[in-house]
């Protein structure tokens, strides 16, 4: 029975395997350049097979979740909630804000910041436009929300999945000591959106002509949908192994999709640039960090444990990760933390999670928005753009940390 359409991003995908995306061939050259520093020595054979290891449950996560988030969204579960934000905000654009803030923060919180950036994002530019709202404060919304509310879970991020590991920390004892740090990031990146984006755009958007319910194209499979999304957070939260919870939830609606929209099963739902990018990003900063950079991040953060060092490290992450990338960073700053400076190492994820905002490649959430956004004819400034990211991930940060550093 095919009673759901093609993916939202199916157009796209045929024409990736006919000419390359940048960020295809971006993914491919680190992957080339990581073997070729195996193959040459720079990076020892037995260092790399241990970073494999290291990194295989990351890839199952990122290979399943991107699969259940993208069928979750064939189903139609995000127009759904999108369509309910609108009518629940009665055309209040006030309330429009805090619901949007709301979707984007659970959306990141849930199932990572890099579903908010691929799926979320043309969600919200349609809603937009559906309402006859300025596009751009919905846009905004959604990529710094993408980063500033990826702290909560161990899923939120593949930062934290590695944090967590190094720590030790199961995904409710992580949200304990995370929480309050996750809730001022989110205020202050409430604030800023409110007088930077929102307010401006205020004048001739409210009140607005809220939309009728959106009605899934195929009942079953959004019950479907719906049902996996709920097994997979309920398994995160009762400390399934991530890649376990969103395996079995990928399974369950891939063979709902199986019976009743086989059509929408194609290869191109895994998400192959990403996987490639991952794995040739960390052979690549393992052996920078063996010829020079570990001993500039060493000097940079310092040995402290304390409020400094942890401040140091926070500053230190957000700075690279704006240079750079978000993972990079992290993975260098993490490689010369001592293993007991567990608040510094948690300093330093939020530097590389709330900060990675100034430049579009900070972060691969931020480079994948700022494509989808170009793809749907919106266009944020570049200027502007900078500018109030970059206070956003100066205030977000040190806030940020000084809350880390008040938590027990």
């Amino acid at each position: 029975m095919e009673t759901v359409g093609e993916p939202p991003s199916a157009a796209p995908d045929r024409s990736r395997w006919g000419r390359l995306h940048v960020l295809d061939w971006i993914a491919i050259g680190l992957a080339v350049v990581g073997a070729l520093c195996v193959l040459t020595g720079l990076l020892p054979q037995r260092d790399a097979e241990a970073t494999v290891r290291r990194i295989i449950p990351i890839l199952v996560f990122l290979g399943t979740v991107v699969v259940l988030a993208e069928l979750t969204a064939v189903a139609g579960v995000f127009d759904a909630l999108a369509a309910r934000v609108a009518i629940t905000a009665r055309g209040s654009y006030r309330m429009l804000f805090w619901l949007c803030v709301a979707f984007a923060s659970v959306t990141t919180i849930a199932l990572n910041l890099d579903t908010t950036a691929v799926l979320l994002t043309p969600v919200m530019i349609a809603l937009a436009r559906k309402l006859g709202v300025p596009p751009t404060p919905l846009a905004m919304t959604t990529v710094w929300l993408a980063n500033t509310a990826s702290l909560l879970l161990p899923v939120s991020n593949l930062t934290n999945i590695l944090a967590s590991d190094r720590i030790g920390l199961e995904p409710l004892p992580w949200a304990a000591r995370m929480w309050w740090p996750q809730l001022v990031a989110i205020v202050i990146t409430m604030l800023l959106l409110s007088w930077w984006y929102w307010r401006p755009a205020r004048a001739g958007a409210d009140p607005f002509v809220p939309p009728p319910p959106h009605v899934p194209p195929d009942p079953v499979l959004y019950r479907t949908a719906l049902l996996a999304c709920l097994l997979f957070v309920a398994g995160i939260l009762a400390g399934v192994q991530i890649g376990l919870a969103s395996g079995v939830a990928a399974a369950i609606l891939v063979a709902g999709f199986a019976v009743r929209a086989r059509r929408s099963l194609r290869p191109a739902l895994v998400p192959w640039r990403l996987l490639v990018f991952v794995t040739g990003l960390f052979l690549v900063v393992q052996t920078i960090g063996r010829h020079g950079l570990d001993e500039v991040m060493g000097a940079l953060i310092g040995g402290d444990p304390g409020a400094e060092g942890s401040l140091r490290a926070g500053a230190v992450g957000a700075l690279f990760a704006n240079v750079v990338n978000n993972l990079p960073a992290y993975v260098a700053g993490e490689a010369v933390i001592a293993p007991a400076n567990h608040t510094q190492l948690l300093a330093l994820l939020i530097g590389t999670n709330v900060g990675p905002l100034a430049t579009p490649w900070a972060s691969l959430a931020t480079l994948i928005w700022y494509e989808r956004c170009r793809a749907a004819g919106v266009a944020v400034p570049l200027g502007r753009f900078v500018v109030t990211s970059a206070v956003l991930a100066a205030l977000a940060t040190t806030a940020t940390v000084a809350a880390l550093l008040l938590t027990p």
